[in-house]
């Protein structure tokens, strides 16, 4: 069975506050997801708790996705809301209604605040 699935790259990553990103994809999708800080102690989420070393994520130019000095790196199709975590959500969808960032409901892991 083939499928026509395309991976989505970032195109842009901005830290509008503490523990967010905003996240602009090249299909234009924009989402915004918030960090869940202070339980990632002994992995490799850790420094992220750390809101200036959160601050240094940037997009690798290689692999099109947000990575972090120390390695880290997320899945494209994750952040996109196209598929769940592996393992535990650390982000949730934060993104704003009725300005223009999407929300995605293909993802259940990515929880949203009441």
């Amino acid at each position: 069975m083939t499928t026509d699935y395309r991976i989505p790259h970032v195109e842009k990553i901005e830290v509008p506050r503490a523990h967010i990103i905003r996240l602009t994809f090249d299909d234009g999708l924009v989402r915004e997801l918030q960090f869940l800080a202070g339980s990632n102690q002994g992995t490799i989420f850790a420094p992220l708790d750390d809101p200036d070393y959160f601050a240094l994520v940037r997009v690798d130019s290689e692999s099109r996705t947000v990575v972090w000095p120390n390695g880290l790196d997320l899945d494209p199709a994750v952040l996109h809301g196209d598929f769940k975590p592996a393992g535990i959500g650390h982000f949730r969808d934060v993104s704003e209604r009725g300005k223009g960032m999407a929300r995605s409901t293909k993802n259940p892991d990515f929880s949203r605040p009441d």
